[in-house]
């Protein structure tokens, strides 16, 4: 991996680790629905305005049904499945669910032909597994229908993250970072944007309230998900996918330092498990060496 892109990587670590307090803050102003909207179409004018100050010249595809693939997926879909999710089985265990999205990064790459998978990577989807069922089935919390559902909620963000990049490094291989991350915004905006009229903002936002809502686009998503889907380009689909590992160990240690969130001893061995498991599955552990025998 290049500087620059191991620079990227850990950016990426820390942005979306740290990302998950302004996004409480968010969702509890606008809702969930809303702050999924508001943030698309801020983070996409913000790129659309810098691209004209700085003179970038942007060049879409052609088609415009992959960027809206995208956006349904990577943004829309993941984003919608975390905003709901976050607030009903907090933020250490929904950042350990997002560790499972390259599980499903490499089953994907190998039903579409792109990864092979070996005696190793099938163990590790194995550990995945088990992993999930640890972490959904040992809470440190009451089992409740509104705890199941953000459990749901969270595979269907994870689910949906791993599409989206596994389709972008597929279809859009050559379109610039910045016009897949302003075409999936504005795409995953379209989307979220009739679910207003279900699910609306709770009440009048404060002042701070649209800071915390700019933060999280400017900063926790046009730059991150330029740089994300640069990485994408450079190093594909599920080694820059496995930045998550990284994610899922800052926002735990955020949720049980800052804000006190409980998790159970299975629960954290249950994350512990999963990211085993996505070492494997990435080829990330250490190989035995065969010993050539002698003649």
């Amino acid at each position: 991996m290049r500087p620059r892109d191991l620079a990227a990587y850990l950016f990426l670590a820390i942005a979306w680790g740290l990302s998950f307090l302004l996004l409480l803050k968010v969702v509890h102003a606008f809702g969930w629905v809303g702050a999924v909207t508001f943030r698309c179409f801020i983070a996409a004018a913000i790129l659309l305005l810098l691209s004209r100050l700085t003179r970038r010249r942007l060049a879409f595809p052609s088609s415009l049904m992959p960027l809206a693939v995208v956006g349904a997926t990577t943004v829309a879909g993941q984003l919608i499945g975390l905003s709901y999710a976050t607030p009903r089985i907090g933020t250490a265990m929904a950042a350990i669910f997002v560790a499972s999205i390259p599980l499903f990064s490499m089953v994907i790459s190998r039903l579409w032909g792109l990864e092979a998978i070996t005696p190793t990577r099938v163990m590790g989807l194995a550990l995945g597994t088990i992993g999930l069922v640890m972490l959904v089935g040992f809470p440190a919390v009451p089992v409740t229908a509104d705890f199941l559902l953000g459990c749901a909620a969270m595979l269907f963000s994870t689910f949906s993250a791993a599409f989206g990049s596994n389709y972008a490094s597929r279809f859009l291989a050559g379109t610039g970072p910045w016009e897949v991350t302003i075409g999936a915004f504005l795409s995953g905006g379209i989307i979220a944007l009739p679910l207003l009229a279900i699910v609306p903002v709770p009440g009048m936002p404060q002042p701070i309230d649209y800071l915390y809502l700019v933060a999280l686009a400017a900063v926790m998503s046009s730059l991150t998900y330029v740089l994300y889907f640069g990485l994408v380009a450079n190093i594909g689909a599920t080694r820059a996918i496995s930045v998550e590992f990284a994610v899922t160990v800052v926002a735990v240690l955020v949720g049980a330092l800052v804000l006190d969130e409980p998790l159970s001893l299975m629960q954290i061995a249950g994350g512990g498990v999963i990211i085993i498991g996505c070492a494997l599955v990435l080829g990330l552990m250490p190989a035995r060496q065969r010993v050539p025998a002698q003649p």
